[in-house]
């Protein structure tokens, strides 16, 4: 949605910018805020398994690896945001206009490719991750209840049933993921549920009593697991903290909010800066704290997996937060798949009453709302079509990895580099475009062994899960 300036605009016009749209009033502030926002999500609920299964050392030193990664190509990224000069020249306002300006064809291909792979992985991701929280306000109650002796089990089946019901009909309704108050929702539940997880950690390792094992190297060859498993989980721990800073996605979309003076490359450096120097404190307090509190033996999702307890009020309200954030999250990244597919088939089909036709209907209490047969078909279908698949496949660690692998490299590190090698003309084996090769492929072996890792771990859970009674 945007405002296109009028007949008479002129270069000077102080409404408009130097393309025609309202003028942007974005500064540091709000952009490092938007990432901060865009990052921290349900990636931190799983960062205390991931060190736990690399230890002391290694657990932060690949946090911090991902953090430098992410922000050294999201400073290559900023200036690719106006071709060819990053000061003067057009605008690009998507993630995919910016690879087609600058690599054009084939990669731009590729790209699309990459983004829609992530987008309907995390849509099943999100779909597992909220009704596990669901389910585990359920359980709390249960252990409050019953003590923490009994097992409790609950079906993760009716709350992703629930959950689809629930995208069913947000679906349907015209531009939901432009609500300017959804994102401030989504904001405030992450903080707020992100912030008691930490809370609870630190009141755990301050109270003492509950001795846990940790170590420099994480879970123990021999003792929690054996040599093969712990490689693997490695492996798969690697890929939830790729996920957990998945934002390059969104990066352009943040930059195309500020405001011209100074150069929006430049404010976006910083606000990349301050936004990921901010992220990577918060998770690696979130990480080691929950080490600490938990031990070698960290629950995937710290907050379902009953590391906690009590106060069983405090669980439900973080949990309660989860479901509603990712509620809201979904649509924002469904919403993309779902113009893609409409609009490819407007063009398919421009005479086909089913895919254009709009149909007038009154809602009480609403008005008049027009619907479209081929949309609430379609948005449906796709909402039950993730429902099942996150039915058949419940497990949240191995498929957070396995979204983060598979993203992290293509979006996040793969094209901002080769953009800003095409954007430089930097000559072929030249030092810097040595080092930043090296990298790229550094990058892809990495997220390689992480898909592995995940792959491994979905295969392992699948052979004693009985699909569509998933027990807690």
């Amino acid at each position: 949605m945007h405002i296109e300036a009028p007949e008479n605009y002129g270069p000077e016009d102080k409404n408009f910018d130097d393309d025609g749209r309202a003028k942007r009033t974005g500064t540091w502030l709000t952009a490092s805020a938007h990432i901060i926002t865009a990052v921290i999500g349900s990636g931190v609920l799983s960062l205390a398994w991931a060190i736990a299964q690399m230890g002391w050392v290694a657990g932060p030193a690949v946090l911090f690896a991902f953090s430098f990664i992410t922000y050294f190509t999201s400073t290559l990224l900023a200036d690719c945001y106006r071709s060819p000069d990053p000061v003067h020249g057009k605008r690009n306002y998507t993630y995919t206009e910016v690879v087609r300006a600058n690599l054009g064809g084939r990669k731009f291909q590729l790209c699309g490719l990459a983004q829609y792979i992530n987008l309907v992985g995390v849509t099943i991701g999100y779909t597992i991750t909220a009704s596990i929280s669901m389910v585990a306000v359920q359980r709390s109650n249960c252990f409050h209840k019953h003590g923490h002796q009994d097992k409790c089990y609950v079906s993760n089946n009716p709350f992703m049933i629930i959950f689809a019901c629930i995208q069913i009909v947000l679906c349907q309704i015209p531009n939901f993921h432009e609500l300017s108050w959804l994102s401030i929702v989504a904001a405030v539940m992450s903080f707020a549920y992100s912030s008691i997880g930490l809370g609870l950690s630190v009141a755990k390792v301050a109270g003492g009593g509950n001795h846990v094992t940790t170590s420099l190297t994480g879970v123990q060859i021999g003792v929690d697991v054996t040599a093969t498993e712990k490689v693997w989980r490695m492996f798969q721990a690697i890929g939830d903290i790729a996920f957990a800073y998945a934002f390059s996605n969104v990066l352009i979309e943040i930059q195309d909010t500020l405001k011209s003076s100074p150069p929006e490359n430049r404010v976006m450096k910083r606000a990349s800066l301050i936004g990921i120097l901010t992220t990577t404190l918060f998770y690696v307090l979130c990480g080691t704290l929950g080490y600490a509190a938990f031990g070698n033996d960290a629950p995937g999702n710290f907050l379902t997996g009953f590391g906690f307890y009590e106060p069983f009020w405090l669980i439900d309200f973080a949990n309660v937060c989860i479901a509603v954030h990712l509620i809201g999250a979904y649509q924002v990244f469904v919403q993309p798949i779902f113009g893609f597919v409409e609009g490819q088939s407007k063009q398919k089909w421009p005479d086909s009453k089913f895919v254009n036709g709009e149909h007038a209907m009154n809602i009480p209490l609403y008005g008049s709302y027009n619907v479209n047969y081929f949309r609430v078909i379609w948005r449906s279908c796709y909402v039950i079509i993730t429902a099942i698949i996150a039915m058949l496949f419940p497990f949240f660690n191995d498929f957070l990895g396995l979204i983060g692998s598979l993203s992290f490299y293509p979006l996040t590190v793969y094209f901002p580099i080769e953009m800003y090698i095409k954007k430089t003309n930097m000559p072929k084996y030249s030092f810097t475009w040595t080092w930043l090769k090296i990298l790229s492929w550094l990058c892809l072996v990495i997220s390689i062994i992480s898909a592995a890792g995940s792959i491994q771990g979905l295969a392992t859970s699948l052979k004693t899960y009985k699909p569509f009674r998933g027990e807690q």
